[in-house]
């Protein structure tokens, strides 16, 4: 009796929806440069798996804590997986001796034979390889792919479906490495990021394009399209709409002074609120932002509001008016945390628009009327942005920018 090869829902949604999924007992390549999203696709990918009941052994060479921050980006919580047992993650050493070997092809060898040890002991569904690169570096490549295929068969014979991710080759001798693994698999993922002219990212939300490539069946074919790396979902090739700002409205740049608020137009629309977060929560969201930002180059904001005391003082607009005004003026995905004397809010979108909307929409939904008392409330109102860079390793740094933070002016207001 002919056993029946099943095509499972895989987690990548170009795959899923072309293909409509990945064979059971297949092997595939994902490949992309740095900060293409890589990781996070094996996350979703493994994801799929334990949303399904089965097993994935996840190989990775990233900590376990940095690995669950990335995890909890696309809303993706690993510990609770990983205690179901659905989850089984393997940190793996990189080859540090490899160069100190005078056979270093052999030594290699040692190394993929341990995949076959560690899957025979697990046997899992589903495995994950993040990633593979060093691990693959051999000199006579004949013999990486008798090796390679000699492991991906005796994987694929127990029913197990592979992910191995691999860094964008640079040199012509990387290149004919993946072009020999390339002989041993069903398939490759491929991801490109989206350059302009000059060779820097326009707009790292933006993601950049994917290809599948079949090698054995998905008769459906080749197909590529543009992805996007959406905050809590991850890797999509459907972008969530966005709202327009009007082209009036001024840039707000990171910066290390306040800009007042009166020195921005306002645009006419009704906003849906959001809710306040404890510092702690917002913190660990902050965290994950930051996780995601160092993992795909997703960009994010984050507004600190303060008020003068002089304003408290004249009775024109107090604290808890300014968060309800700020609370009305916020989308559902916004994040909102009072620090003290400020007021925090996280915008998952580092779009420039998205700053300059939530200014706009504070000024309209403050609660004056007066057009004498709003312009002194207005120029007494800071604001400071702070725009994620190589600096920031997690949410401490954010906070320690803000509240360090201070400069001379007679209208702007000092961090104390």
């Amino acid at each position: 009796m002919k056993r029946k090869i099943q095509i499972l829902p895989s987690g990548i949604s170009l795959v899923d929806k072309k293909w409509g999924g990945l064979y059971r007992g297949g092997t595939y390549l994902l490949m992309g440069p740095r900060k293409s999203g890589k990781t996070l696709m094996a996350l979703q990918y493994a994801l799929e798996c334990a949303k399904q009941k089965e097993v994935c052994l996840f190989f990775t060479s990233i900590r376990p804590k940095d690995l669950m921050i990335m995890a909890a980006s696309i809303d993706f919580d690993l510990q609770y997986f990983m205690n179901k047992n659905l989850i089984i993650v393997i940190r793996v050493a990189p080859p540090t001796e490899l160069y100190d070997n005078a056979n270093k092809d052999e030594f290699l060898v040692e190394y993929l034979n341990d995949i076959i040890t560690v899957v025979d002991q697990h046997k899992p569904n589903k495995i994950v390889f993040d990633e593979l690169t060093q691990f693959i570096c051999f000199s006579d490549l004949e013999r990486l792919n008798q090796v390679f295929r000699q492991t991906t068969e005796i994987i694929e014979e127990a029913d197990i479906t592979s992910l191995y991710v691999l860094g964008q080759p640079a040199a012509a001798s990387s290149k004919a490495i993946v072009e020999t693994l390339n002989l041993s698999v069903t398939g490759m993922i491929t991801l490109d990021r989206t350059e302009d002219i000059d060779g820097s990212n326009k707009n790292k939300s933006e993601g950049g394009h994917i290809t599948i490539s079949p090698n054995v069946g998905h008769t459906e074919g080749k197909f590529t399209s543009q992805y996007f790396i959406e905050p809590y979902k991850g890797i999509t090739i459907e972008k969530t709409p966005e709202i327009e700002v009007p082209a009036s409205i001024m840039n707000i740049t990171s910066s290390k002074k306040y800009t007042s608020l009166s020195d921005i137009s306002v645009p006419d629309e009704k906003y849906v609120p959001s809710s306040f977060y404890s510092e702690d929560d917002f913190k660990l969201i902050l965290n994950n932002q930051i996780a995601l930002y160092k993992s795909t180059g997703q960009s994010f904001n984050v507004i600190s509001f303060k008020l003068n005391e002089s304003v408290i003082n004249k009775n024109l607009l107090t604290f808890k008016q300014l968060q309800n005004a700020i609370r009305l003026s916020t989308d559902k995905k916004d994040k909102i945390c009072v620090v003290g004397d400020k007021i925090l809010v996280l915008l998952t979108r580092g779009e420039q628009k998205s700053t300059n909307n939530l200014i706009s929409r504070i000024k309209s939904n403050l609660p004056i009327n007066n057009v004498s008392e709003i312009k002194y409330i207005l120029e007494n109102i800071s604001v400071f942005a702070v725009n994620p860079d190589e600096s920031i390793e997690n949410a401490e740094d954010v906070f320690n920018k803000i509240s360090n933070e201070s400069f001379e002016t007679s209208k702007k207001i000092f961090f104390q």
